[in-house]
């Protein structure tokens, strides 16, 4: 990753405009043989470009409407130990490893605020953490995107 051409920009463009597209309407739209779009999507996908299509479900739509972000303060020694049963926490959607004071910041997908709360008090149980803080999303105001960094990309090429 970080070595795309101009094409590779163009067609991850198109996908981002429609991700249904076939590669034959892909190929046509960018003005490119049927087998040079396999050929490019084969190794895009071999490097790691596309994220796990996981990301596209909503949550809401599965019944788990209320998100929180909890910041998770742990021994350091234990970090391993407790990310790996931070996975097995079926509401436990994402989690990221950060420098300062917080060392965990982990996102949930809760039914209402009572499982937000028991959801909590399993993340404080795990052995080695410390401290939580829990901070209700109110709502996206930006919502997951890379398409202002394909066109910073695309201008850049």
């Amino acid at each position: 990753m970080g070595n795309l051409d101009r094409v590779d920009l163009e067609l991850l463009a198109a996908l981002a405009g429609d991700p249904r597209a076939t590669v034959v309407a892909l190929a046509d739209r960018l003005g490119l043989s049927r087998n040079t779009v396999q050929a490019r999507m084969a190794k895009l996908e071999r490097s790691g470009v596309f994220l796990s299509y996981e990301r596209a479900l909503s949550p809401n739509a599965l019944g788990f409407p209320i998100k929180a972000f909890i910041s998770v303060m742990v021994r350091q020694a234990d970090l391993p130990r407790i990310t790996a049963e931070l996975q097995r926490v079926p509401e436990v959607v994402q989690a990221h490893g950060l420098s300062g004071q917080v060392d965990l910041l982990v996102k949930v997908a809760c039914r209402d605020t009572q499982h937000l709360f028991d959801t909590d008090a399993r993340i404080l149980a795990i052995e080695g953490v410390e401290r939580t803080e829990t901070s209700l999303v109110m709502g996206e105001v930006i919502g997951y995107r890379v398409a202002p960094l394909m066109e910073l990309a695309r201008r850049e090429a």
